[in-house]
């Protein structure tokens, strides 16, 4: 997946470019914010009261260290 061309290289991305099918973490929404809960996935970045982020680079690291 760390061939996807579609993904950034830096900078902020919302929820849906994270998770499947545009994203490359193929998760569910209430999977991710558990794992965002348990501490298995990065914490957020909120942005404003209807914006939530997260850095490019923890998404990343997240998904380059399953290809590893």
């Amino acid at each position: 997946m760390s061939d996807n061309p579609a993904f950034p290289q830096t900078g902020l991305v919302r929820l849906s470019q994270i998770l499947s099918p545009r994203g490359p973490i193929p998760v569910s929404k209430s999977t991710w914010w558990q794992g965002v809960k348990d501490g298995r996935f990065p914490q957020p970045q909120k942005l404003g009261p209807r914006t939530t982020v997260w850095r490019v680079e923890e998404i990343r690291a997240l998904f380059e260290a399953d290809d590893a």
